[in-house]
């Protein structure tokens, strides 16, 4: 991805599939993919330039569990990748295979710390596990749900905001009508994509995107490759 935060290192892997999805399910997602990329082609000039230029839109069957998935984003946050990278398989190890909700407010919040998790991330972790536990957040039934409602369920957890809520939709749900207007990547590759002078503000890429529904995650998907492109330009 062209942003600069990220929930976690798989989903720098866009481009491509989880490994061995089955081929039903391959099936199913490439035509669904190759629908919504059409449509957003054919309703916008700019789009569909963009879309021909760059690789086919994937987004990658998730491998990890959505608790595991959640614990992760909050690991990342404010990280550089390598050293996120490091706190999080400290993490990981201390649960030796069984990382669940029970099995981290088991954990002293010292040992917690230990691990490298800053006292923040720690009450923020512990925060999302009891969550779970108590069913605030529902992750057992969490797909049947609709994605304002998910957005408003997971960010009433500490350290989980709109941001992290729509990158769970996007790359652990594969929702397709997602757009992250607070997201800088979005925001810079819509205004390189269209030749604007100065980047749009949330509201006004809200509006912007209207049109691109109910596939807008498409779109943002390639906002992200215009900012990839511009990059490779300057190398």
């Amino acid at each position: 991805m062209a942003t600069a935060p990220r929930l976690a290192p798989r989903f720098d892997s866009v481009l491509h599939y989880a490994t061995n999805p089955t081929l039903g399910a391959l099936h199913h997602f490439v035509n669904t993919f190759s629908k919504a990329v059409a449509e957003v082609a054919r309703r916008d000039r700019v789009m569909a330039k963009l879309i021909e230029r760059n690789a086919p839109f994937r987004l990658p069957r998730p491998d990890t569990p959505h608790f595991a998935a959640l614990a992760e984003s909050i690991l990342y946050q404010q990280l550089a990748g390598a050293a996120a990278a490091a706190i999080h398989r400290r993490f990981v190890a201390l649960f030796d295979g069984d990382l669940s909700p029970d099995a981290v407010l088991a954990l002293s919040a010292r040992k917690l710390r230990a691990a490298g998790l800053s006292w923040s991330k720690v009450a923020a972790i512990r925060d999302l596990a009891a969550k779970v536990v108590d069913g605030t957040v529902p992750l057992h039934r969490i797909g049947r749900l609709r994605d304002e409602d998910i957005v408003t369920s997971l960010s009433v957890v500490r350290g989980i905001g709109p941001w992290t809520a729509e990158m769970f939709l996007i790359f652990q749900l594969r929702r397709l009508d997602v757009w992250p207007v607070g997201d800088y990547g979005v925001r810079k590759g819509y205004a390189l994509a269209y030749g604007l002078k100065r980047l749009p503000t949330p509201k006004e890429l809200q509006a912007l995107g209207e049109r691109f529904r109910p596939y807008r995650t498409v779109a943002a998907w390639y906002c992200w490759r215009a900012v990839s492109e511009q990059r490779k330009q300057r190398k």
